[in-house]
């Protein structure tokens, strides 16, 4: 077996997480590979290969990141043309789409095993058709997130399927995520939690100026077409995955739908996604019941 490693060294213990991780792949006969760019860093690992990521990850057979969340996104749009499984190694602060924390890197001698599971996480697609023509066509794993620029007065969105109204509402922006971004900003805007493995596109809005707004759940092989308008010299903005944002204008249009691409998820522990609910969602909750107690 193959294993390229994708570490984020930025993050606490990271480094120390990737040696150990390396340490114990190597000690079960697994073939390691690291991008060229850490050779300096690993040098003392003389059983790891190093090469042009790009190359590596079309002959490898699993990839390991190891980082936050934020890693794990970057890292997926790089694999998602080839398919390759991700297993996620936590080293940041919540890691929800980590399978593994990284006091749990023994469990890393059940890939030789067979002992783990694969899920494939939708992702979705965004296509913005500009006034001019051009067309910007990005894919989300999380989400894709329109919202108004720090300076901007609240705007008028209109979201549609199939020339039907879906929703017409004044709101700071919407919220469109696959099950996987269920957990991210969604959440925290009042969306509910989706399973990973499930295949649907959630519509959340952001502080609607509305008493009824709520998010909606779409089949996975709707269009979602979205369209504003906004106040003079007001600045709108596509964000995919937390990245920059990109200018969406007034008489530009949006599309929303369900990527060709998806990634596939190494579980390890089964029911990692309850495990993480429970001990990184439900946290905080826990500790009010424990002072109430």
């Amino acid at each position: 077996m193959k294993i390229l490693i994708y570490p984020n060294l930025k993050k606490k213990n990271a480094f120390k997480c990737t040696i150990e991780a390396c340490d114990i792949l190597n000690s079960i006969g697994i073939e390691i590979f690291l991008d060229e760019g850490y050779a300096l860093e690993f040098s003392e690992k003389t059983f790891i290969n190093f090469g042009n990521f790009d190359s590596l990850v079309k002959d490898c057979d699993v990839v390991i990141v190891i980082g936050g969340d934020g890693t794990i996104l970057k890292c997926s749009k790089l694999v998602a043309p080839h398919y390759k499984p991700i297993l996620g190694i936590n080293s940041g602060r919540l890691g929800f789409m980590a399978t593994l924390e990284s006091n749990e890197l023994e469990s890393l001698k059940n890939l030789v095993d067979g002992h783990y599971s694969i899920v494939n996480r939708m992702m979705l697609q965004a296509k913005l058709v500009r006034e001019n023509g051009e067309i910007v066509e990005i894919s989300a794993l999380n989400d894709v997130v329109v919202s108004k620029g720090q300076q901007c007065k609240i705007s008028d969105f209109e979201v549609s399927i199939n020339s039907q109204i879906v929703s017409s509402l004044r709101a700071d922006g919407l919220i469109f995520s696959t099950p996987t971004g269920s957990t991210a900003y969604s959440l925290s805007a009042g969306g509910p939690i989706i399973e990973p493995d499930m295949e649907c596109i959630e519509f959340t809005q952001i502080c609607p100026f509305s008493l009824f707004a709520r998010t909606m759940i779409f089949s996975p092989d709707k269009i979602l077409k979205v369209k504003f308008k906004a106040t003079k010299n007001s600045t709108i903005t596509i964000s995919v995955d937390g990245n920059e944002g990109i200018n969406f204008c007034e008489n530009d249009v949006l599309f929303i739908s369900k990527s060709n691409n998806f990634i596939k998820f190494i579980d390890i522990n089964d029911l990692s996604f309850y495990n993480s609910i429970n001990t990184k969602l439900m946290q905080p909750l826990k500790g009010v019941m424990e002072v109430l107690d």
